[in-house]
Parts: C-alpha cells; structure tokens; sequence
C-alpha cells in the first residue's frame, strides 16, 4: 500500500469565500492551495475591474500572514457588461475569468444572463483575448426537471453559444452528469472543474432518511450512475478536468430552513477526501494532474513550485464538524467514512 504522496500544490478553480465576518472565517481553511479561481456572486456582485481589485484586497487580508494563497478574481456576466472593461480588467492582471450565471440559477444569481444576445459583444471580445468564460451549466426553465438542468443547457445554451463564438475558451463548472463528462470529452479549447462532493455523493444522500440540506448543493447531485461517471473522468488523467471544490459556506440557519440554501463546505477536509477517492480507484498516481496540473494548464499558468505531502496514517485525520463565522455557525461536509489521508504542509 501506498502511504505517502508528494505533489505540487494543488489549486483550487472554483472558489466561494463570501464577504465580511464569513470570509475572515473562511479564507484559512484553503491555505493548502496555492491559487483559487473566486466567485464573484456577492450582494453586490462583482461587475467591473475595479470591484474585482477591492475584493482581492479584502481577501487578501482576510489571509493570514503565513498563507500564500492568491486569489484570482473573476467579473460576474451580466446583460450590460462592458466587454471593454472585461479586456482591460484581464490586460491589467485584475481578473483571471468571467462567470456566466444563467439567471436564477443558484445562490445569488439574479443579475445573471437571460438573454444570451445580449452578452454576445463580451463572448467575442473574450474569445479574441483569450479570456475564459467559467459557466454554471444549467438552464432555469421552470418546465425542465432539476436533475435534466445541466443536460439540457448543453444542448440549449452552451453548445449554440460555442459554435457561435468560435475560440471562446470555456470552462464547464461543477459537472454533475455523464452528458457533462462526455461533452467536455468531445470538445477542444475546453475544460470542466469537478468538485470533491460530486465524487462521494449522489442524490440518496439528500433524500434517504429524511432530507439532509448539508448535502444540498446546485448543480443537484444526480444517480449513482452520475458519480461514477465524475470518478472515472477525475481519474482518468485526461487533461480537460481538474479540481475546483465549489466550496460554499453558508451559516446553518440559512442551510437547515424552510428554503436551505445551495452549497457544501468543502475547503477543510477536501485534500484528505480526495486523496481517499483516488486511493478507491487506484489512481493516486493522477491525483496531482487533477490537482496541480491540468487547471493550470488550461489557464495557461506555470504550475505550483513547492509541494505539499498527503499521508496515510493508522489514525483518522481530525476536522472540525462546525466553524464559527461572527454570530454563525457553519457545518464542515461530512463524507460519511473516515479520512485517514493526513495534509503535511511544509509551508
């Protein structure tokens, strides 16, 4: 048996660090990576160059001093986008990306796009710049089942918006679905992130013995058939996927009501998890490409220099269950087995 894996520092390409008393909370607990893509859907959200800047700067500090993680800020879509602000703002080094929320779609998305006409000027400037477009994949049409959304943007959205802005460089996020693996497995200029819930989950954990909203997350989890679909693509060493958690802390009072919110808190344990996910599939030699390498690659970065060793001990990993966030509580994502996949961070 394996016992010890050394690879470069991971990243993380989907990232939710909030705002204010829930960020300073937050922003430690992904100190093992080495750069995060960050989602701009904040209330406010973040339209402009300028925006973007001030929000790095709050992460910033947010961070403490021995933490070397560098957020890179992306620009959330919106109908009156302006694509000259767009390609200054990536020229300038201030953004990495641009997020596409289809309106409604998941938490804060209400300035998202519903008109995709309306967004075609940015989509050309991009792909003329080499900016990529980070897309949550699923259509909002009340008539369409929850579990068909991210089937059904591929054929709606996604694939006429490709053909109509040829070298538009895109990233699917968060793939839940075959139909999403094997998309992204047909297509050039393209990747897609896959989060560490999606690999453990299906929607039984949801729904099985009553309803458990700490497993609730958009886009939903799907069949077992789904997972094991997301394991073998994470696994598979094909260079279009990579890891981005999603992680998406709300306070538990929000979570556990009438209407919980979408989103997992992942950053904590999900190194140990995955390490465990790859070990099951006897893949712990592609586990650094998932993490360290193929995200990189796609953004036409240089990949992390120092490294970081995952250990497998006798004795299970301890994370906290709950953090505190000001006033709040958040509840750290249980994969329901233990982690005996230990983080050394020589850092």
């Amino acid at each position: 048996m394996t016992h010890s894996v050394s690879l470069r520092r991971p990243d993380d390409w989907h990232l939710h660090l909030r705002d204010g008393d829930m960020l300073a909370a937050v922003a430690a607990y992904s100190s093992h990576f080495g750069r995060a893509i960050i989602m701009p859907n904040l209330v406010p959200p973040v339209v402009t160059g300028a925006q973007a800047a001030a929000y790095r700067d709050r992460i910033l500090a947010a961070l403490p001093e021995n933490v070397t993680l560098r957020p890179l800020m992306t620009l959330y879509l919106t109908e009156t986008t302006d694509p000259a602000d767009v390609v200054a703002a990536h020229a300038a080094g201030l953004i990495a990306a641009v997020k596409l929320y289809p309106a409604g779609a998941t938490t804060n998305s209400a300035s998202g796009v519903r008109d995709f006409d309306k967004v075609r000027p940015v989509l050309e400037a991009m792909a003329e710049a080499g900016i990529p477009l980070c897309t949550h994949g699923e259509v909002t049409d009340p008539a369409v089942d929850i579990f068909d959304r991210e089937a059904v943007f591929i054929d709606r959205v996604l694939d006429p918006v490709r053909r109509a802005t040829p070298g538009l460089r895109v990233v699917m996020e968060h793939i839940t679905t075959a139909e999403g693996v094997d998309y992204v497995a047909s297509q050039q200029d393209m990747g897609a992130t896959i989060t560490t819930h999606h690999l453990v989950i299906n929607r039984n954990h949801i729904l099985v013995g009553g309803i458990r909203p700490h497993y609730y997350c958009l886009p939903v989890a799907k069949r077992e058939s789904h997972r094991l679909a997301l394991r073998r693509a994470a696994t598979s060493g094909d260079p279009r996927y990579f890891l981005g958690t999603d992680s998406a802390p709300h306070p538990d009072r929000a979570k556990e009501s009438a209407c919980g919110c979408a989103g997992c808190f992942t950053a904590p344990n999900t190194l140990s998890i995955l390490a465990q996910v790859f070990e099951d599939e006897g893949a712990l030699d592609r586990l650094e490409g998932f993490a360290s390498l193929h995200g990189p690659a796609f953004y036409r970065l240089p990949p992390n220099e120092d490294r970081i060793r995952l250990v497998r001990r006798d004795d299970p990993a301890e994370y906290p269950t709950h953090i505190a966030a000001g006033d709040e509580t958040v509840t750290v994502f249980d994969p329901g087995f233990p982690l005996y996949w230990h983080v050394e961070d020589p850092a």
